[in-house]
């Protein structure tokens, strides 16, 4: 009995007490077995999802336009721009007050400006002393030697590269020059830089280049070919911002040395290293580690999007292939209609259109079966009477079989005929497309037509209209052409099964958002057995008539065409006054049809 109620892999320790099993049997299995089991089951979920063309493409596009984001932040950081105007700004500031402390500290000494570093301390910015304005200011050249402490004092505590040029652009002092001022250590040369290292100086170069113009390292002589310092030994402050080969931001800053309106020199500041990038490298950083949470968190959602889609479309594809295929009798569509969504839409419309190839499939074998059960009776009566026919004795008896022969052959004929047509009716349905019909025209000329043929009866047709108006069309959208076979099959019914000289009463009303045509007639009615049986195929009850004058198709080809429009048809008795016992009696038969109002 334990190994019939041994519960499956995932069965709960309540499952198994449900069962009547020990809870203690399920310490058979590992602790781990059940995360292991659900580790296993989420790859295999997610292996399946990578496979699928729909995940893939949510997942790309999504993932696309967060990199183009991510990008696009890298790539236009205002962060970035914002650093680099204020460490331009800084050391334009900074430049200001050297270039002023160098003119203002200066003292003449033998035709040159000599600058007391001890009273330069005590100088606020703008502020100037010493040296008498009796002296030329031609006379007031740079001298190194004086400038070089100020620099020493004033440099070392930043990062920032200071050049002095003279009037005509050449270079007098530089800080990297500056013996205990100011010091970098270059790094060993390398033979040549790995791929990683190119690379990162590739995108840093990329990320950092922009418009931006490209720094070189000029000649003590060619002062001028940087434009700030051409500037500003015009008496124009400038500041320039560049990149050079390693990809990294120089930002340079030139102002004039001036002194009594003289300019005696130009003063540039530059920063040096990646102090700007390491701080542009820290934000970007920050966005990347952002843009990598956002990634993973969106790709778990593009992937549980996609499993809400391509999962279902997946099921849904493998059903309408087996549909295909017909590897059972008959394959179900999965149900997803409570989703309320398209792929919801698409299940119910799968499985509607399943629902109704498989009718139309037993429709069609039905009909098979029924159309060589039918032509089998008149073919086996034909074959009998041709065989008997050489063995006729006399006259007689060869014309009885030859009449037998006769109604054989125009029954088939009649058979085949209607056949066809219930054949070809549902493409003809499909083929052609539906237009208003306006039913109060169509069943005046149906009804002129009964009249005047007769179709073989002497019974009358009467037809009534019961509108909101006298020119209500009574539209309905179909085909008129079929709608009014099903009318005259009616109408051709009804005089058949009626007295000479009675009459058939057609009439045509609204009932609430339909159409309603009632044919009715003074018949023997119909019987109780036959009311839902009348519309089958190939069944006939005219006991008045001889065998075999009917095909029995014409009411379920009536019954077909307005089914095929969205209506109804249904047969009943009218009741009629009660006889002599109290019982109620039939005054003959209806027949109601009703359509959808245009």
């Amino acid at each position: 009995m334990l190994d019939r109620t041994q519960p499956d892999s995932d069965q709960s320790a309540e499952d198994l007490a449900s069962n009547g099993v020990p809870e203690h049997v399920t310490d058979e299995k590992p602790q781990g077995w059940r995360p292991l089991n659900w580790l296993k089951r989420a790859g295999q979920f997610f292996f399946a999802l990578s496979f699928s063309s729909l995940t893939r493409r949510i997942v790309s596009l999504n993932l696309a336009g967060l990199v183009a984001l991510v990008a696009s932040i890298l790539y236009l950081s205002q962060f970035r721009a914002g650093l680099i105007d204020a460490r331009a700004q800084s050391l334009l500031v900074q430049a200001e007050i050297i270039a002023g402390a160098i003119a203002a500290s200066a003292t003449v000494q033998t035709n040159a400006i000599t600058i007391d570093p001890d009273r330069l301390l005590d100088l606020k910015p703008g502020e100037t002393y010493g040296g008498s304005d009796e002296y030329s200011p031609l006379d007031f050249p740079i001298n190194p030697e004086r400038v070089a402490p100020v620099l020493r004092t004033l440099i070392s505590p930043t990062k920032t590269r200071a050049r002095i040029y003279d009037p005509n652009g050449s270079l007098l002092l530089d800080s990297r020059n500056l013996e205990n001022v100011l010091r970098f250590d270059l790094p060993p040369p390398a033979e040549k830089p790995g791929i990683v290292e190119r690379g990162m100086v590739a995108v840093r170069t990329w990320l950092n280049r922009g418009d931006l113009p490209l720094y070189r390292e000029l000649g003590p002589e060619n002062g001028n070919g940087y434009a700030e310092v051409g500037d500003a030994l015009q008496g124009q402050k400038r500041s320039m911002v560049r990149v050079n080969a390693r990809g990294e931001v120089i930002v340079s800053v030139a102002v004039p040395v001036l002194r009594s309106r003289a300019i005696h020199g130009a003063l540039m500041l530059s920063t040096q290293g990646d102090d700007i990038d390491q701080m542009v490298t820290a934000e970007r950083l920050a966005i990347l580690k952002v843009g990598g949470v956002a990634a993973a968190v969106m790709i778990m959602l593009s992937l549980l999007l996609a499993s809400t889609i391509a999962g279902p479309v997946r099921r849904l594809a493998d059903s309408a292939e087996r549909v295909r295929r017909r590897i059972k009798a008959r394959i179900e569509i999965p149900d997803f209609t409570r989703r309320r969504d398209e792929i919801g839409h698409l299940s119910g419309a799968l499985r509607d259109m399943t629902s109704a190839l498989y009718s139309r499939i037993e429709a069609i074998e039905m009909f098979a079966a029924d159309v060589a059960h039918e032509l089998k009776n008149p073919l086996t009566s034909l074959r009998s009477a041709v065989e008997t026919l050489p063995l006729a004795r006399n006259e007689n008896s060869r014309a009885r079989l030859l009449e037998v022969i006769e109604h054989d052959v125009k029954r088939l004929d009649r058979l085949i005929s209607d056949i066809s047509d219930a054949s070809r009716l549902d493409a003809e349905l499909q083929r052609q497309d539906a237009v208003p019909v306006d039913l109060r025209r169509l069943l005046t000329t149906l009804v002129s037509v009964a009249n005047e043929t007769k179709l073989g009866h002497d019974v009358a047709v009467e037809t009534r209209f019961e509108g909101r108006s006298p020119n209500d069309t009574f539209s309905v959208t179909g085909h008129d052409s079929r709608l009014g076979q099903v009318v005259s099959n009616l109408l051709s019914n009804a005089q058949s099964f009626s007295e000479a000289g009675s009459k058939v009463r057609l009439t045509c009303r609204r009932v609430r958002g339909e159409i309603e045509i009632v044919v009715d007639d003074d018949g023997p009615g119909i019987r109780d057995d036959a009311l839902e049986r009348i519309f089958e195929r190939f069944y006939t009850d005219r006991p008045h008539q001889g065998f075999g004058q009917n095909s029995g198709l014409g009411l379920s080809i009536s019954k077909q065409i307005i089914d095929a429009h969205g209506g109804r048809i249904w047969a009943e008795n009218r009741p009629g006054p009660l006889d002599a016992d109290g019982a109620p009696t039939v005054a003959g038969a209806r027949f109601v049809v009703r359509l959808p109002a245009l």
